[in-house]
């Protein structure tokens, strides 16, 4: 080995060496640690800049760094930097940094869960005004067979076992990331869609665990196409949003369609999360030259009526990209009627309920119900009900689309997201009483901790109906369904015997944690509704002094 060689490499392992004491300790005193992780370390990045020193810097990586970020360790490189003069000195670098760190990643010096089954090594090199880049892969085999055992277990008992049992959430990031390594699963769709499906089942009843469980297996996915399949087939381009441009006709003809399968795998379970995505990687699956691609972006995927023409009405429907359109040729109630069958047969059907609905139409109504997004989804159930004909047609409709933890497409995840039914639950209860069971049951399905556009329908439906003692049941359960953010109700009357009674009654039916929540939604604190007693005499202050009772429970 040339002294230049030795040198160099001497300069960067002192450092690294003391990097890695430093990660040893850290790491022995990590608690938790997933059980699919054979161990953390799996990178090394070293780079020879000239910059402006003499002779130039060394930096070091020891994680995979942010295009971003600036955290490498650095050493100033000696003297012996100036006898690189040759790429064959370089590649002997190459080649004894590899040789180096396979030692060192072989053993188990640093304790045995410091290095990760495989390693990537990375040399950067400046040499006649260009970059040379080298790369390798070290695989520690009995790492890679032992981990290979503990996923197969885990699958056995974790994730296919039959509830109550569930893995862990740390151990579900993991399982994830290796659902699209190689080395585990073969990529398609057939070998990796039943753990996805089984954990969405899994976690069905609880919103919290099925998001994470969506979000690390599209985050997964996603690294999985931009890292390991675009990259081939495509360069970005762009300062700020970077858009996939074709590299050449060469490199699409050596694409299996195995890979390009998957890919489309990928992008519909992408869909779920980030609609967005889905459609970009479609777009650029079509540019791969896939058939199947420019059919689920044309007609979806085929399962449903994409297309329906009448006199008064033309729908189209996409599942894949699960959106439907409407345009309202003549604006009557037939029109709307002939579109609502359209919606409620898709959905009968299993068009997915959480759509996004684009409409042309010369009516613009909308509900008088603040927070609700002005969408065209909105504007196309409040133009419905503007027929009170058609008011049984929306009630099948809205029991039909109506899921908990679903929401329209109509808008970007955010405060004006809406479960399914939405729109035409809220314009039934304030047009007809016959619909209150209807909005009753809207309030005991609706998921009060991740949605709020509900919190101001009480205003709207006082304002539509008054209150009355036969409305009180109907008034408190749309009380309850508010997020806990909701304020309190501005200009209510309550202050009447009869009432006051019926809101007893009703409360005295509801858990003790609900009712604290009704009275401060009609009267705000407890302070309050304590002034307003001392003003009021019997038997409409005992009545209050109940409720007080409550409030302060």
């Amino acid at each position: 080995m040339k002294q230049c060689v030795e040198h160099f490499l001497a300069a960067v392992w002192e450092q690294i060496t003391a990097v890695y004491q430093q990660e040893s300790k850290r790491i022995t005193g990590l608690k938790e640690q997933s059980r699919l992780q054979a161990g953390i370390l799996q990178y090394l990045k070293v780079a020879w800049k000239k910059g402006k020193s003499p002779n130039g810097t060394i930096f070091i990586d020891v994680y995979e760094p942010f295009s971003w970020s600036d955290s490498s360790y650095k050493v100033e490189a000696g003297s012996y930097i100036q006898e690189f003069t040759d790429v064959q000195h370089i590649e002997e670098l190459f080649s004894a940094l590899c040789t180096k760190t396979e030692e060192v990643f072989q053993s188990e010096q640093y304790g045995p869960r410091f290095f990760d089954y495989r390693f990537e090594v990375v040399l950067e090199f400046e040499h006649d005004k260009t970059v040379l880049h080298y790369q390798k892969e070290l695989l520690n085999n009995r790492k890679l067979a032992s981990t290979k055992q503990v996923l197969a277990s885990f699958i056995e008992t974790k994730v296919m076992a039959e509830l109550p049992v569930r893995p862990s959430d740390n151990d579900e990031f993991f399982l994830a990331k290796h659902l699209v390594n190689p080395h585990f699963f073969h990529q398609t769709a057939e070998e990796v869609e039943p753990f996805i499906h089984r954990l969405q089942e899994k976690h069905q009843a609880n919103k919290e665990r099925l998001d994470k469980w969506i979000y690390y297996y599209t985050m997964a996915f996603k690294q999985w196409a931009e890292e390991h399949f675009l990259t081939h087939y495509f360069e970005q381009a762009g300062d700020y949003r970077k858009e996939w441009v074709l590299k050449t006709e060469d490199s699409v003809q050596q694409l299996e369609q195995e890979k390009l399968d998957f890919f489309l795998y990928v992008a519909l379970k992408i869909g779920q999360k980030e609609p967005a995505t889905r459609l970009e990687y479609l777009e650029l699956a079509k540019q791969l030259g896939s058939l199947q691609a420019a059919n689920y972006l044309e007609k979806g995927s085929g399962r449903f009526e994409s297309i329906r023409k009448r006199d008064v009405f033309e729908g189209q429907a996409n599942d894949i990209l699960q959106t439907i359109g409407i345009r309202v040729m003549v604006e009557e109630e037939n029109a709307y009627r002939e579109a609502l069958y359209y919606i409620i047969q898709l959905l009968q059907e299993g068009f997915p309920k959480g759509y996004k609905l684009t409409l042309k139409s010369k009516a613009k109504n909308y509900l008088p119900i603040k927070k609700l997004a002005k969408s065209k989804l909105h504007q196309f159930f409040a133009n419905c009900l503007q027929y009170p004909n058609l008011f049984p047609l929306l009630a099948d409709y809205a029991q039909l689309a109506m899921e908990e933890y679903a929401w329209y497409q109509d808008v970007e995840p955010s405060e004006k997201s809406a479960m399914p039914s939405t729109y035409a639950v809220f314009g039934l209860g304030l047009y007809s009483k016959d619909y209150f069971p209807l909005v009753q049951r809207y309030m005991l399905l609706v998921d009060t901790e991740h949605q709020s556009v509900q919190d101001t329908y009480a205003e709207a439906f006082l304002e539509a109906h008054g209150l009355s003692v036969e409305m009180m049941p109907v008034f408190v359960a749309i009380l309850l369904g508010a997020s806990e953010s909701a304020k309190p109700i501005k200009n209510i009357d309550i202050m009447d015997l009869d009432l006051l009674v019926a809101l007893g009654q009703e409360l005295e039916k509801k858990a003790d944690y609900q009712r604290p929540f009704v009275l401060y939604r009609i009267f705000g604190s407890s302070k309050k509704l304590a002034q307003r007693l001392k003003q009021e005499s019997a038997p409409i202050r005992d009545e209050l002094e109940k409720l007080l009772q409550w409030m302060d429970s």
